[in-house]
């Protein structure tokens, strides 16, 4: 008794015939031949399309679910202090200032950099507003040591942001969460390891930025006591480190903070200190959670403000 044909080689056959030409029996011959070799690669395609199918079932599953919104009108949360943006203010002048003036030393063979270096006054002006702002630099600083040191809010905000292996764990989740092997995003506190990224490279930068440019600033009094390498490996950190500070605040910061597509064109919290009650629950949630249990809150919570619409 003959066998019958599997459904896979008449699916076969019929592409054959109806795809490539082939006469009915030369199409099932081939197809017969076919089939032992496809199967395997069949099996394993189904497999690759369920996975997909499953994927997009569960992202939908996600979209439809309920999700703890705001109310109408939302309430504000008083995310950081004035104390807080004034420091930051200070700080991003300072290193707007000493972007400018600094930069276009390393590539002064450009034709813009002479074009900026002359703006702000020309080689024997621009120096003295590199120093003024790597002052500025200087003072915020040692603020916000003080801030840390003498504050309740500043010590709260510094434990914070130190790292732990969360950071580790939610940094992992986050990049399987993007490559679609989860559907679950890391729920962050008041500070996510990215924020913790920024505050940690300020501090890394500051650290070599001011050591150097103090070297370069009071060279002469440096070399009655240091050899000659010693200034001149100042010299290369500090200008390495600027071009490196520049494209973490370009790239890096600029991205997460004002221009990804949730936050474009700019993301007012560092003028008004304020976020929305939606942002805390998407970006915040474990801090949102904390906040609305009615457990007291700590010196680093963000509290929140009087309602849109004037009710609190």
């Amino acid at each position: 008794m003959t066998d019958q044909p599997s459904h896979l080689e008449k699916a076969i056959a019929e592409q054959l015939h109806s795809a490539h030409g082939l006469d009915l029996e030369a199409a099932a011959r081939r197809a017969a031949d076919m089939q032992h070799r496809l199967a395997p690669r069949f099996a394993t395609w189904v497999r690759r399309e369920l996975t997909i199918l499953e994927s997009r079932d569960r992202k939908r599953s996600r979209a439809q679910a309920p999700r703890p919104r705001a109310a109408a009108g939302g309430r504000e949360f008083q995310r950081f202090s004035l104390n807080v943006r004034l420091q930051h203010a200070v700080m991003a002048v300072s290193v707007i200032f000493l972007i400018l003036t600094g930069l276009p030393l390393k590539f002064s063979d450009l034709a813009i950099s002479k074009g900026v270096i002359n703006f702000f006054g020309g080689p024997d002006v621009s120096p003295i507003v590199h120093r003024v702002a790597a002052s500025f630099l200087i003072f915020v600083g040692l603020w916000h040591l003080a801030y840390i040191a003498l504050t309740r809010e500043g010590r709260a905000h510094f434990m914070l942001l130190l790292p732990r292996p969360q950071d580790a764990r939610d940094a992992w989740q986050q990049i399987n969460y993007f490559l679609g092997r989860t559907d679950q995003r890391p729920r962050f506190d008041k500070f996510s390891y990215v924020e913790k990224f920024d505050y940690w490279a300020v501090y890394w930068g500051m650290v070599i930025m001011i050591g150097s440019g103090t070297v370069l600033w009071f060279t002469n009094q440096f070399l009655k006591v240091f050899p000659k390498w010693f200034t001149d490996i100042a010299k290369e950190a500090h200008s390495d480190e600027a071009l490196l500070a520049t494209l973490a605040i370009v790239i890096w910061h600029f991205y997460n903070v004002h221009f990804n597509p949730h936050k474009f064109p700019m993301n007012p919290t560092f003028i008004t200190g304020r976020i929305s009650e939606q942002e805390m629950i998407e970006e915040h949630p474990l801090e949102w959670e904390r906040i609305t249990s009615g457990a007291p809150l700590g010196p680093a919570d963000s509290r929140p403000v009087e309602e849109k619409g004037g009710q609190r």
